[in-house]
């Protein structure tokens, strides 16, 4: 498969993700509305997954340390909302 065939499929994966990762990033939030605001967490962690994957689509030039800092974040975050599901 030619290189730009390859990279064009990348590209859509990468859009078809980020839409994804949008999409569970709102139902959190609307959940988290409702009266579980634990589930902030998760809106929190999917919002980083949607940052990353914009950063990589538009290529920005964004540092090692700081992903690393955000996805620590995140996994704290996530981790904070999957116990409030377990505690209720």
């Amino acid at each position: 498969m030619p290189e730009r065939i390859k990279a064009i499929f990348g590209a859509a994966k990468l859009v078809i993700s980020i839409v994804l990762e949008a999409a569970v990033e709102i139902v959190a939030v609307l959940a988290a509305r409702k009266g579980k605001p634990y589930i902030y967490g998760l809106a929190f962690t999917f919002g980083a997954y949607v940052l990353y994957d914009l950063a990589r689509l538009l290529q920005w030039d964004v540092q090692g340390g700081l992903l690393s800092g955000l996805f620590l974040l995140a996994t704290v975050t996530a981790l904070i909302a999957v116990w409030g599901l377990y505690r209720d």
